[in-house]
C-alpha cells in the first residue's frame, strides 16, 4: 500500500464526534436534535447480522471523509426493540437518513460503497466530501504537469483512505510520470488482489507494460516502419510495429489511427491482434481520457458497420 506523510486533505474532524452508538433514551438528542444543524444517518444493525459486518465499516469510512458534514448513529436492534419496531424495521442492515429532524431517506441491506456515497451525497446537498475536492485538485495539478505536487496530495487522501482507488491509481500514474516505474511496479505487487485488479490499477499496470514495451523505439524507428507500411500495405506485422513505434514515441492519437485502420482493414488477422491492442490502448489512457472515448466510438462505428 501506498505510504503518504500524514496530511489534512479535508480537515478531518474527530472520528469520536462523527460517529457514536445510541439507544432509546438517547434517540431524540442524537438523532432528532442533532439533524437539525447535521444530517445524521442511523444504522439499524446487530452483532450477530454478517451483512451488518460489511456495511457499518463502509458507512464509518466514508463519514469520516466528509469530516464533519454528516454524522453516524448506530443502533443495536437486540437492545432497542422497541425503536426498532416503531421505525418498522423488518431486516438488517436497516439505514436511515435524517435532516431537520425527520428521516428523509434510507436503504435495506448491505449495498457498494458507491451507492453509499450517493446516499451521503444526497443527505448532504450534493457537496461531496473533502477528499473527493483533494481528488479533483490532484487530478487538476497532474494534468497540468504538476506530479510532485499531485503526488503529496494523493497520499494525503491515501493516508486519510489506504483503499482509495482512483487516488491510489493516481499516485502510481505520478511515480510513472517522475521515471519512478520501479517504484510504481513495486506498489502495485504489494496491493490485495481486489484493489490490484481494479480497472484504475489494471488501467496504470497497462501503461507500464506498454511504456516497458516501446522503450526502445522513437522518430527513426517510426520512419523506417513508415517506409515498410508505404511499401507493403498489406504487411499488417509492420503496421502493428507502426502503432507500437508511434506509441512509444509519443503519438498515441495517430498510433490509435493505425490500429482503428487495421482492424478496418481485417479484423481477424493475427486473432484480432489490433482490437487487442487498442483496448489496451484504451486502459493505459483511462476511460475519461479523449483518445479513449472517441476510440471507443469509431471501433464501435467500425465493428457494427
Amino acid at each position: 500500500m501506498l505510504i503518504g506523510q500524514p496530511g489534512t486533505a479535508g480537515g478531518a474532524t474527530p472520528a469520536a464526534d462523527l460517529i457514536k452508538e445510541t439507544d432509546t433514551a438517547c434517540f431524540m438528542a442524537d438523532v432528532i436534535e442533532a439533524s437539525a444543524t447535521t444530517p445524521v444517518i442511523v444504522d439499524f444493525w446487530a452483532p450477530w447480522c454478517g451483512p451488518c459486518k460489511q456495511l457499518t465499516p463502509l458507512i464509518e469510512k466514508l463519514v469520516k471523509q466528509y469530516s464533519g458534514k454528516v454524522k453516524l448513529v448506530k443502533i443495536n436492534v437486540d437492545e432497542n426493540q422497541e425503536l426498532a419496531q416503531q421505525f418498522r424495521v423488518q431486516s438488517i442492515p436497516a439505514v436511515y437518513g435524517f435532516k431537520g429532524g425527520r428521516p428523509v431517506d434510507g436503504f435495506m441491506g448491505a449495498v457498494p460503497e458507491s451507492q453509499i456515497k450517493q446516499f451521503i451525497d444526497r443527505l448532504t446537498g450534493g457537496a461531496g466530501s473533502p477528499l473527493d475536492d483533494a481528488l479533483a485538485e490532484a487530478e487538476a495539478a497532474m494534468q497540468e504537469g504538476h506530479n510532485d505536487e499531485a503526488l503529496g496530495i494523493f497520499q494525503e487522501i491515501l493516508a486519510q483512505d489506504p483503499t482509495h482507488v482512483k487516488a491510489l491509481a493516481g499516485a502510481l500514474r505520478c511515480y510513472m510520470a517522475l521515471d519512478q516505474d520501479d517504484m510504481a511496479r513495486q506498489l502495485i505487487e504489494k496491493l490485495p488482489a481486489p484493489i490490484k485488479n481494479s480497472a484504475e490499477v489494471q488501467g496504470v499496470q497497462a501503461a507500464l507494460d506498454l511504456k516497458a514495451a516501446t522503450a526502445n523505439t522513437g522518430n527513426a524507428e517510426v520512419e523506417k516502419l513508415e517506409a515498410q507500411v508505404a511499401a507493403d500495405p498489406k504487411d499488417m506485422q509492420s503496421r502493428l510495429d507502426l502503432a507500437m513505434a508511434r506509441y512509444g514515441a509519443g503519438d498515441k492519437a495517430k498510433a490509435v489511427d493505425d490500429l482503428l485502420a487495421m482492424i478496418k482493414a481485417d479484423r481477424a488477422w493475427n486473432e484480432q491482434a489490433a482490437r487487442k491492442q487498442l483496448v489496451k490502448f484504451f486502459e493505459a489512457f483511462g476511460p475519461a481520457d479523449p483518445l479513449t472515448l472517441t476510440g471507443r466510438r469509431r471501433l464501435s462505428a467500425i465493428l457494427f458497420s
